[in-house]
Order: C-alpha cells, then structure tokens, then sequence
C-alpha cells in the first residue's frame, strides 16, 4: 500500500512539474510577464491571515527563501507578495531517489479591505516568516462613544 500511495504521488508530482514547465513555455512571451517568466507560480506558499481590532496581520511561510528575494507591492487595493525559492545545486549524485522540495517563483495576492492605512503597512522577515502587518486607519478602529445626559 505504501509504495502504491508513494508512486502514485510521485507520478501526480512529475505530472504537475510536466504542465508547469509546458505552461512556462506556452506563457513565457505573453503580455505581463516579467524575463520571460509564466504567469503561474511554481508554488504557493501557505498563508494564515488574521484581524484583530488594530490591523490585519498576513503570515507566509517561506523557508528557505533570502529576505532580498521577496518583493511586496500595493496596487488598487491589491497586496502583492512576489519571490522566488531559489534550488541550491546539490552534489553530483549517481542517482537521485526523490525530488520533494518545491523551488522557483511564487505569488500570492489578498485583497484589502478599505479598512487598511496603506502607509503604514509593515513586513518583517525571520526564520522562513514573513509577517505583514497591516494597521486599521483610525477611522475604522472601535471606539467608545460617551452618552451625555441632558
């Protein structure tokens, strides 16, 4: 059963690997891409995001990608986070047994709400951790309103 489950996600890994190459090359000249690079990512890196009363906080992991190959960027409301996990060349091996580790160029977008001070947006990176911080414009924070008697 094992080497059944394992093969056949080695099989379905090889085949995704097969389209993305395909759809790099079918893309690589089409209106919007950037050297020659496809519109799809390689890979998505898995993202929490969370609000509390003071900002929206958005946390990708991304280990093994540097601090400089990460680019945000804001636009129409829409935050971008662009990079690339680049592979490391490994030793020359007589056989390799199995490629598991995900490389190359991801993107993931969110749409902020109206609520987000785009100024004040900040992004901190440590330990494979990217976290950005996107505080509430005064406007939108709760606020206690004080009833007067007449």
């Amino acid at each position: 059963m094992y080497v059944t489950t394992t093969r056949r996600a080695a099989d379905l890994n090889s085949g995704l690997r097969r389209l993305n190459s395909m759809l790099g090359e079918a893309f690589s000249n089409w209106p919007g891409t950037e050297n020659g690079d496809a519109i799809t990512s390689a890979w998505l890196p898995p993202c929490d995001v969370f609000e509390d009363k003071e900002a929206v906080r958005i946390i990708a992991e991304i280990p093994g990608v540097k601090a400089e190959d990460v680019k945000l960027s804001l636009e129409n409301n829409l935050l971008t986070i662009r990079g690339e996990k680049k592979q490391v060349a490994e030793e020359k091996v007589d056989r390799v047994h199995r490629y598991e580790r995900t490389y190359g160029v991801f993107e993931r977008s969110f749409a902020l709400p109206s609520t987000v001070d785009p100024e004040r947006i900040e992004a901190r990176y440590d330990s494979g951790i990217l976290t950005v911080t996107l505080p509430k414009a005064e406007r939108a924070r709760p606020r206690q309103i004080e009833v007067k008697s007449a």
